[in-house]
């Protein structure tokens, strides 16, 4: 249960209690139901997503769905919501990967170019997790982001919304930095 999580946690050095145990133990019973067997690296890479999601975050993926394969025309079908209102898309791409990111950007547009894809799995066999990594860049402005799941195209399109809500945060701090800079003078 729950106390076997947090004393699991904190062997690993990692301090958690209350709401964000709570949703750290959401996210490991739904590993637990896909994987067989939950080793330290996959913990540690349900923490460092954990880390990276904010509850005033911009945008969040609700629902993914991909169609892939040799014969078919890749698409992915998006649920995604954009400061708390959620928004249906759907869009192709050259792969999975691609129509998950297209579908993105056709609900949230933007001018971010793509500058790192990294995956790599946390641990071995079939059901691993992936651990994506991303990195943007909008007019000198980069951000990173990075996501884990079983699913590699759901990390992969979790990861590129996490380095589109840092970009989204740096925007502001950008903006909040000029408009004081232009009251100083």
């Amino acid at each position: 249960g729950r106390a076997a999580l947090r004393q699991k946690l904190a062997h690993l050095g990692y301090e958690v209690g209350g709401n964000r145990l709570n949703d750290i133990f959401v996210k490991f019973k739904d590993l637990a139901d896909r994987k067989k067997e939950i080793f330290d690296d996959d913990l540690i890479a349900i923490m460092r997503a954990n880390a990276n999601e904010s509850p005033g975050d911009t945008l969040q993926v609700k629902y993914l769905k991909v169609v892939c394969g040799s014969e078919s025309p890749k698409t992915a079908e998006m649920i995604i919501s954009i400061n708390g209102q959620d928004c249906e898309v759907k869009a192709e791409g050259d792969g999975p990967v691609d129509a998950a990111f297209n579908a993105v950007k056709s609900a949230f547009p933007h001018g971010a170019r793509l500058q790192l894809y990294q995956v790599q799995a946390v641990t071995h066999g079939t059901d691993a997790q992936a651990t994506v990594n991303i990195k943007i860049e909008e007019g000198g402005n980069i951000a990173a982001g990075q996501s884990s799941d079983t699913d590699t195209v759901l990390a992969s399109a979790k990861a590129y919304v996490s380095a589109l809500n840092n970009l989204v945060r740096r925007r502001a701090r950008s903006s909040e930095q000029g408009l004081s800079k232009a009251l100083a003078v």
